[in-house]
């Protein structure tokens, strides 16, 4: 009963970072890219349709983590330019499958030259959500440090498989992806 408890406060903490980092974005009129979903080319009555990229919504990109800017978060997956398919050149065959995944975001509408994520996975932050995290998930609950007042709070890994000990909380490692988009400091 206490964990269950627990894993509803990690998974309320993290909501409320995540709803902050949010309107701090929106705040600050930091520019979101755009989220949307790989169609690959199918057949529909001997007609071929082409890749195509369905929009899915907006994201700002925090590190290994989007940010939608309805507050959901989710894993990073791939990210693409739209650009013109252009003539092949049969080179490299990843970059023609890389030169059509942009011509999908074209395609989708999207104009060229925007940053289109695609492939990413949507973390929930709900007490089941985040009990169902796997050590590949870039985010992770793990107990706190004496004194913290919760028992529970999700934490961010640096990467895929890295122990949660020692990894910063969601809402410290949001607040610092925030300043960095919102005031970058530069030095020479």
């Amino acid at each position: 009963m206490q964990q269950e408890a627990d894993l509803e406060a990690a998974a309320a903490e993290a909501g409320d970072a995540c709803r902050e980092a949010a309107a701090a974005l929106s705040a600050a009129a930091v520019a979101p890219e755009a989220l949307a979903e790989y169609v690959e080319t199918r057949r529909v009555l001997l007609i071929s349709r082409p890749a195509r990229m369905v929009p899915l919504g907006e994201v700002w990109r925090l590190g290994s983590l989007l940010l939608g800017t309805d507050a959901r978060l989710y894993a990073l997956g791939r990210a693409t330019r739209a650009a013109e398919r252009g003539r092949p050149n049969y080179q490299s065959v990843s970059r023609e499958e890389r030169r059509e995944i942009a011509a999908a975001a074209l395609r989708g509408g999207y104009a060229a030259g925007a940053p289109v994520n695609y492939d990413a996975r949507e973390l929930p932050l709900t007490p089941a959500g985040v009990s169902g995290l796997a050590s590949a998930d870039p985010i992770g609950v793990a107990p706190t440090g004496a004194g913290d007042g919760a028992a529970a709070v999700v934490r961010v890994r640096w990467r895929a498989g890295a122990p949660l000990e020692g990894a910063p909380s969601l809402r410290a490692y949001l607040r610092e992806r925030v300043s960095l988009l919102v005031a970058p400091e530069f030095t020479d």
